[in-house]
């Protein structure tokens, strides 16, 4: 079940939307603003957003825009009453992925989202393996040759992060922001610490090291590449 925001101060409209997305088989949040939406996902691990414009506090181009400005690449469908050729040229330059004008045929809306998720990362296989060793993204274990690890959500979601990305360099900010949010409190040295808790749980591990590249922040390499 790949889980959705909508973000949509009109409470009918996104109820609507809810419903239809609940019967094409999401898992469905909502939000009334960007503002709320940002808290929201301090909280929730989402696979698509899909925004209005027009909204109070922070409206759907300025929260688009905040995401994208840290790094989030989560797909986003904008569904607006704004329809003219300078409002979708202001939506996709702010970073949205694809576009809806109102009133929408909301069936087309699930054919575009599933769209969006076939292109998408987080629509792929929710296991990622190396070597002998797989993550299940659903159930937060990690299994080896030799034994089968059910990690707390942060360590999960922190080791899917580089094994994702053999060999890519992340910074401790931007791990800070895929993982604790982008307005978290904690500090940055959290992730010296669950880096650490890592490499003592995976210490036998053959099949992968997490490695700290001085002055910049830590990747993950391959046993065939150590």
């Amino acid at each position: 079940m790949h889980p959705i925001l909508i973000v949509e101060d009109d409470e009918n409209l996104a109820e609507l939307y809810k419903q239809v997305l609940l019967k094409a088989g999401f898992q469905v949040h909502t939000a009334q603003s960007g503002t709320e939406a940002l808290e929201q996902m301090k909280q929730t691990q989402l696979d698509l957003i899909i925004t209005d414009v027009m909204m109070p506090e922070m409206d759907g181009n300025e929260f688009v825009s905040f995401l994208r400005k840290f790094e989030n690449d989560l797909p986003i469908l904008m569904i607006t009453a704004k329809g003219t050729l300078e409002d979708k040229k202001i939506g996709f330059r702010s970073g949205i992925d694809d576009y809806m004008v109102k009133p929408i045929d909301v069936q087309e809306m699930v054919l575009r989202v599933e769209a969006l998720l076939r292109r998408s990362r987080v629509n792929r296989d929710r296991a990622v393996t190396i070597g002998q060793t797989v993550l299940n993204q659903d159930q937060l274990f990690v299994s080896s040759e030799t034994e089968m690890v059910e990690l707390p959500n942060k360590e999960f979601q922190l080791l899917y992060k580089l094994l994702s990305n053999i060999d890519k360099i992340f910074t401790r900010h931007q791990l800070m922001n895929d993982i604790w949010g982008f307005e978290s409190d904690t500090d940055e040295r959290t992730v010296d610490v669950h880096i650490k808790r890592l490499r003592s749980r995976f210490s036998r591990n053959r099949d992968f090291e997490i490695i700290t590249v001085r002055g910049l922040g830590y990747k993950a390499v391959a046993a065939n590449e150590k």
